[in-house]
């Protein structure tokens, strides 16, 4: 067994081995990754720490043990059901991440259809910009999906949904905002389809959870998407992007306690006595639990505000110098902080903006690959404060250096398989 010696190492000597392997990451620290990790800064990084070694070790599978945890979900989702105009009734669990929440949501739609209309070949009704986590959750729950097209600014197609829409149809899914391009589905709208046929009306909030609403205070141009619009009844927003919280807790909500419980997995017939679980997890770490409870009393209503506001000026800042470059272009423009560049459709020879994405890897700079069509996606944050400039200089640089030249890697991983 290479590597897993008979005896142990040293402490020092296994961190520094540590701290060596993460000499190939990505510098999120420097400002130079449009994703992945989103930095509060150094007094939110402290506060998160601080509350991660005093939960390093504990576990949320059984809160009669751990009743701090039980109080800490609970403070969690309230705070956030809050934040999102939910009724009183409003419900939820802290998840692992948004594509758990998206996971949770999808059972939930299944077991209440199943439970209600009777429904033995369920369905859910997308677009093809829904995160795949749906299409994960159907898989894995035995619905069918389809899949609506997008309009020409990117949102939803809701009258090509609403022909998709049936007597089996269980869950009706919109994005605020979509990942791909950053903008907010016609939730109205969608969540009208929704009501139609008493499905459920899932709002993918994973991205915009926490910072609609503050953008909304700022006096940004929202239109409504949460709570506040009738058929929606569940959204799921992650913590741990805008949220500014440590890897890996996601909020699930629901308008109702009864809407719940059909996440919730039950069995008493074992010998180890009665088993409930409210996510895909047992076990769970109290460590990303705590660490959001401390960041979100931390910053506060105030704190967030600011956050989101400088968020926001660094993604404004981002796509005017992206339309300083004729060979480049933001695909839709929902004014947040979610960008996706391509090439200009009109250059006579036009820039092949993965071999741009290699150029720029080179210079420590890290987006994600999108297609189609072939673009580049970032999601700008406080991480990014003070650097953008820097990068649109980089930017004008590497269009020139890249000129014609083709890819040589065209791969647009989202994750890893190894």
């Amino acid at each position: 067994m290479s590597g897993f010696g008979k005896t142990g190492r040293s402490a020092d000597d296994v961190i520094d081995a540590l701290m060596a392997k993460r000499d190939r990451d990505v510098r999120w620290e420097d400002g130079r990754a449009f994703g992945m990790v989103y930095d509060g800064g150094p007094e939110v990084r402290e506060v998160a720490e601080r509350a991660a070694s005093l939960y390093l070790h504990e576990n949320a599978l059984n809160t009669n043990a751990f009743p701090s945890l039980r109080d800490i979900q609970s403070e969690v989702v309230g705070w956030t059901g809050d934040l999102l105009h939910g009724p009183e009734t409003t419900s939820g669990f802290l998840t692992s991440g948004g594509t758990e929440s998206i996971l949770v949501a999808v059972k939930a739609a299944r077991e209440r259809g199943r439970a209600e209309r009777g429904l033995t070949e369920p369905n859910i009704v997308l677009s093809a910009s829904a995160h795949a986590a749906f299409h994960k959750g159907g898989y894995l729950f035995g619905l069918e999906v389809r899949k609506a097209p997008v309009l020409d600014d990117w949102t939803a197609d809701v009258g090509a949904m609403a022909d998709l829409v049936d007597k089996n149809t269980a869950l009706v899914v919109g994005s605020a905002p979509q990942y791909p391009q950053g903008v907010v589905d016609d939730i109205a709208g969608i969540g009208a389809l929704a009501i139609e046929v008493d499905a459920n009306c899932h709002v993918d909030a994973c991205m915009g959870g926490f910072v609609l609403p503050f953008a909304e205070m700022l006096g940004r141009d929202i239109p409504e998407w949460d709570f506040r619009v009738e058929g929606v009844t569940s959204i799921s927003a992650d913590i741990h992007k805008l949220g500014y919280a440590p890897k890996g807790v996601s909020v699930i909500l629901h308008r109702t306690k009864e809407l719940r419980r059909y996440q919730t997995f039950v069995f008493d017939d074992w010998l180890g006595g009665f088993y409930a679980s409210p996510n895909l997890q047992g076990t769970r770490s109290g460590l990303p639990m705590a660490a959001a409870w401390a960041v979100m009393q931390f910053l506060g209503i105030d704190g967030y505000v600011d956050l989101v506001k400088t968020t926001l000026e660094n993604a404004d800042s981002m796509r005017a110098g992206i339309a300083e470059i004729d060979r480049l272009q933001v695909l839709g423009d929902g004014g947040l902080h979610l960008i996706a560049m391509s090439a200009n459709p009109v250059d006579p020879n036009p820039i092949d903006v993965f071999a741009l994405a290699d150029a720029l890897a080179s210079r420590g700079w890290f987006h994600d690959r999108q297609t189609p069509p072939d673009n580049l996606h970032s999601t700008v944050s406080n991480s990014n404060t003070g650097v953008i400039d820097d990068y649109i200089q980089a930017l004008h640089e590497c269009v020139a250096e890249v000129g014609d030249a083709p890819a040589r890697d065209r791969s647009t991983n989202y994750a890893t398989l190894e």
